[in-house]
């Protein structure tokens, strides 16, 4: 795609996005919020779906479908803040594992969204 990025895994939203699951992953193992099936589910799906939609995106070959996919992967974003949120009122993790992956999260949903951005400038200079 023009980009000198030959491979998904050196785009650096999708390295962002493996440390976001991960670190979400980890959290999910702590204590209640590991008993809890269905919100350790929902927001672990959601951060996979990050990672999972750009590297899809990127190995569909288009800026278009690159872009659509990169929407989806910021909407997943999105939703694991939302779900972080719920995790924090219930009382799953202290408040500063909340900051952190708060944190981590907002830095990943900024990065792919540059990179939407980006590829979006791209996509419109070809028409």
């Amino acid at each position: 795609m023009g980009t000198g990025v030959k491979r998904f895994e050196d785009l650096i939203p999708w390295q962002k996005a493996r440390e976001l699951a991960r670190a979400v992953y980890d959290a999910t193992t702590k204590d209640r919020f590991a008993r809890d099936f269905g919100l350790r589910d929902q927001i672990t799906r959601a951060a996979v779906s990050i990672m999972s939609n750009l590297a899809e995106g990127f190995e569909r070959g288009t800026r278009r479908e690159f872009h659509q996919y990169i929407v989806i992967a910021k909407a997943s974003c999105a939703e694991v803040r939302s779900d972080l949120y719920l995790v924090h009122d219930v009382g799953y993790l202290d408040p500063s594992h909340f900051e952190r992956l708060m944190a981590q999260a907002n830095e990943v949903a900024r990065i792919v969204n540059a990179l939407r951005s980006a590829v979006q400038k791209r996509r419109d200079e070809k028409k």
